[in-house]
């Protein structure tokens, strides 16, 4: 065998050795995958969005610090939490932390923080420095939403509704006194409603509450210490070189 077929034989050799841990090394990173539910929350997170919105971003980028894709399934929230605890995805993608959900979800550390407070009509202004005074108000809330502890322990008269923007529209012609929003959202819906109705809410000082949103994983999935474990690694990474930082203000994501 002369010298040049010689190295040709070595020049396959390394392309199948290459192709082959190519191969594995695609396989395993497809097998790295996050499916984790989710329901529109613009501007935090939606399908609508650029890039599926700001916390939608900083999961993605926490995830792929470690290796693993984010994978996002859109759902209706009141199936989408039954679904989650069955193991049926992976976790979902956001939720504030609550006592009872810490039974079937593993939080990781929080992603943004989220201003819980009232949005009021600039005709009736009603002073919320004190919520034990509100007992006589119709203060609008969303559905399954988890609302701050202060709220729900204060016992007021909720009236529930499917989503936040109904809720706006209502207290705008007043057929509610306050609703309880967090503030960020309000901003965003604030100008879907038309001028005249926009023109009559306002936010209302003092919040209720800073409630962080967080990825919840699921209990119910074997791989869940891992994959929290690499998700919150990531993320500290994502913090402690300045790009957490940079995804929120990227995204104009007002804290």
């Amino acid at each position: 065998m002369n010298t040049r077929a010689r190295s040709a034989i070595r020049c396959g050799y390394r392309w199948l050795i290459g192709s082959v841990l190519c191969g594995l090394s695609m396989s395993a990173f497809a097998d790295k995958v996050v499916n984790l539910a989710t329901t529109d929350y613009p501007p935090y997170f939606a399908a609508q969005l650029p890039e599926d919105g700001a916390v939608a971003a900083i999961t993605r980028a926490a995830l792929a610090k470690q290796g693993y894709r984010l994978v996002l399934h859109y759902r209706p929230w009141a199936r989408l939490m039954a679904e989650v605890r069955s193991g049926q995805y992976d976790g979902v993608m956001a939720v504030w932390f609550d006592d009872t959900r810490a039974r079937y979800l593993a939080y990781s550390h929080p992603l943004v923080n989220s201003v819980i407070g009232f949005y009021g009509n600039r005709r009736k202004p009603i002073d919320v420095r004190s919520l034990a005074t509100l007992r006589s108000y119709q203060i609008g809330t969303v559905s399954d939403y988890k609302n701050p502890d202060a709220f729900t322990a204060a016992h007021l008269q909720e009236v529930p509704a499917d989503d936040d923007l109904t809720n706006l529209k209502k207290l705008a012609v007043g057929r509610l006194d306050l609703v309880l929003i967090d503030k960020v959202v309000a901003n965003h819906l604030l100008p879907s409603l038309p001028t005249r109705l926009s023109a009559e809410l306002e936010w209302r000082d003092p919040p209720v509450a800073t409630m962080p949103l967080y990825v919840g994983f699921s209990r119910a999935r074997p791989e869940t210490a891992e994959r929290l474990a690499a998700f919150n690694a990531g993320l500290a990474s994502l913090r402690k070189s300045g790009e957490l930082k940079h995804i929120i203000q990227r995204f104009k994501l007002a804290q």
